[in-house]
């Protein structure tokens, strides 16, 4: 049976797997750096990298250890290769070229996006082409027609921020810590999710985009009128996105033929968004699937898995394949329209 390894290192997650062709998960290792950029506040590129350089290649041996094998039985090496904070890029593809070329076994350069497109597959055997897709993380909102290993049609991207970042943002402008994601969920736990009347961009308009910077400015003018519990503000901003995230799915549902609607990327691990999606989908007749909450955030099995889906496909990379900062699934997709916007 094909073996992959995979490496992830794309933002402050270190991660090494190692995952067969029939969605077996031998071993994943997974280092995080939440207490080296707690302090800021967010993630540090530089501290990133550093850390990724510390930690990859032990992680690599326990793998390894883990599934009881050697660098000699796996069939191929997959490591991120882009999009993502560039320094950490780098330092997972260098280390699987670097063991490619020492196992003389074939390197995979995988899109990140594609290891969280794909990686509902991983966790559900039945999911079958076309579905569509939802990803929405701390980088990237975006809805796609998933066809096939390498087929990706984008249909809606955000124009200026991602969920995820919105969803870090507010966590910091309400003081509730870091990772902000979870710490948002937590505080609307508590909180009135109509308290506060925050817009929702976008919602019901003609054109398909997602766009969040109006609704974090909408916070910060929340927070500093003093009426509100951070609470309240948290799960008012919470159900914003959830209608804007909705609205946008639902537009995309009426206009495309999929055998399911799929979310991934970390805001997917959010209960309130995969609850109304869940509904969502049901409202169409639609199965409704979504990968396990570890599967969501950054994780090296998803890579893996994207590994053996490309390896099985013919699709393999050579040790000149280059690290990127940004790359887009569709690159033929139309520009939309917005400064920031997230291809």
């Amino acid at each position: 049976m094909t073996l992959i390894l995979g490496l992830e290192s794309s933002c402050d997650e270190t991660a090494a797997a190692l995952v067969t062709a029939d969605r077996a998960i031998r071993a994943h290792q997974l280092a995080g750096q939440e207490a080296d950029h707690r302090p800021f506040g967010g993630v540090v590129p530089e501290i990133a990298a550093r850390a990724h350089v510390e930690a990859l290649t032990p992680l690599v041996a326990a793998a390894l250890a883990e599934a009881g094998v050697s660098l000699a039985d796996v069939d191929a090496i997959a490591a991120t290769a882009g999009p993502g904070l560039i320094g950490g890029v780098m330092v997972g593809l260098v280390t699987g070229k670097a063991l490619a070329l020492a196992a003389g076994k074939p390197l995979i350069a995988v899109n990140h996006l594609e290891g969280h497109a794909l990686s509902p597959r991983l966790a559900d055997p039945d999911l079958e082409f076309p579905y569509l897709l939802l990803l929405v993380s701390g980088g990237h909102c975006q809805l796609l027609l998933v066809e096939g290993v390498g087929a990706y049609r984008r249909l809606a991207t955000t124009i200026d921020d991602a969920a995820g970042e919105a969803f870090d943002k507010t966590a910091k402008l309400l003081g509730l810590g870091f990772p902000g994601g979870p710490a948002v969920e937590k505080a609307a736990l508590a909180g009135d999710p109509k308290a506060v009347p925050l817009p929702r961009p976008l919602v019901g308009s003609g054109e398909p985009h997602f766009s969040f910077a109006g609704l974090k400015s909408a916070v910060l003018r929340a927070r500093d009128s003093g009426q509100y519990a951070a609470e309240d503000i948290a799960a008012s901003f919470q159900q914003a996105v959830v209608d804007c995230l909705i609205d946008r799915t639902r537009r995309q549902l009426g206009a495309v033929e999929a055998t399911a609607l799929v979310v991934a990327g970390g805001v997917a691990a959010n209960k309130a968004v995969r609850a109304a999606l869940e509904g969502l989908a049901a409202e169409h007749g639609l199965r409704f699937v979504a990968p396990p909450q570890w599967l969501c955030t950054d994780n090296a099995a998803m890579i893996a898995w994207a590994g053996a889906e490309r390896f099985r496909a013919g699709l393999v990379d050579g040790l000149d394949a280059p690290a990127r900062a940004r790359w887009p699934l569709d690159p033929h997709a139309e520009k939309a329209r917005g400064a920031g916007v997230k291809a």
